[in-house]
């Protein structure tokens, strides 16, 4: 009996402990909440961060994010999917505060213009970036990129009779510049929703979020907002100079605005080392 006695302290003894244990654990936790953001599909989300963004996160492909032209600290929300599930978004800023948001589908009541609480008392509203480019050097250089012969050749894709082909990357300076050509072999016209520039994963890890990186261009020659039937057009686009990581792809997505014919190019950095130097102006 008194070791039935000993056995019974020690055990609640050790459960004591156990709570104890859990509580400061708990205690010495910090609870990021998040905040809960409605976006649409035909509307753009602005959301202003206290200082320079420098992570984004999202855990889904049914919405798009990129930082405002030229800007560090605005970043702009849309949904690419109408009435997609709910989902959330990471971001890391440069004084390394994690924001958390919870993303809702609202095409009639988005939250358009969102200003997060400055950390800084006096600190700027707007961050702009340290790059400073020629706009006049890069439409001249864009015009180089359209007239050049130099093609290259095995970047295209096919679908809902629309061509979508890559046939030159060229670069000048921290500028690159991609030649594409739609070509709309149907009788319908097609009325451009977006043609845009992402880095992603070449595999993703089931029940992960999706690592999507946007490259906004600096500027683009050529840029119309339909292809008209049996109709094409060359585009150029100045973008950002960047390489593509290992196990990663750059994918060049063009979808129709009201409409289903969706396609996408997929490029991997051996097409890069392809790229032609322009001659300087």
């Amino acid at each position: 009996m008194k070791n039935f006695k000993l056995l019974m302290v020690a055990h609640l003894l050790l459960m004591t402990i156990s709570v104890f244990a859990q509580q400061t654990s708990k205690n010495n936790l910090s609870k990021i909440e998040s905040d809960s953001l409605l976006i649409a599909y035909s509307k753009t989300t602005n959301i202003v961060f206290p200082f320079a963004i420098k992570s984004v996160d999202k855990g889904s492909p049914d919405i798009l994010v990129q930082k405002a032209k030229g800007l560090e600290n605005i970043l702009q929300i849309k949904a690419a999917q109408k009435g997609f599930f709910q989902t959330n978004l990471t971001v890391i800023t440069a004084d390394g505060k994690l924001y958390s948001f919870v993303l809702n589908y609202n095409e009639d009541s988005p939250q358009l213009n969102l200003t997060l609480n400055k950390t800084k008392p006096d600190g700027q509203e707007i961050y702009f970036s340290d790059e400073i480019e020629n706009d006049q050097d890069i439409q001249e250089y864009s015009k180089l990129a359209f007239y050049d012969k130099k093609k290259l050749r095995g970047e295209k894709e096919s679908q809902y009779n629309i061509d979508f082909s890559l046939n030159g990357i060229f670069i000048r300076d921290d500028v690159m510049y991609y030649r594409i050509k739609v070509t709309n072999n149907s009788k319908i016209n097609y009325d451009i929703d977006q043609l845009r520039f992402f880095i992603r994963d070449t595999k993703k890890v089931k029940r992960t979020a999706s690592q999507e990186i946007e490259i906004t261009s600096l500027y683009i020659l050529n840029n119309v907002v339909k292809i008209d039937s049996e109709a094409e057009n060359t585009f150029v686009f100045a973008l950002p100079k960047f390489t593509i990581p290992e196990k990663k792809y750059l994918a060049i997505q063009l979808m129709e605005k009201n409409g289903g014919r969706h396609v996408e190019l997929h490029v991997k950095n051996t097409k890069l080392v392809q790229v032609t130097v322009l001659p300087k102006l």
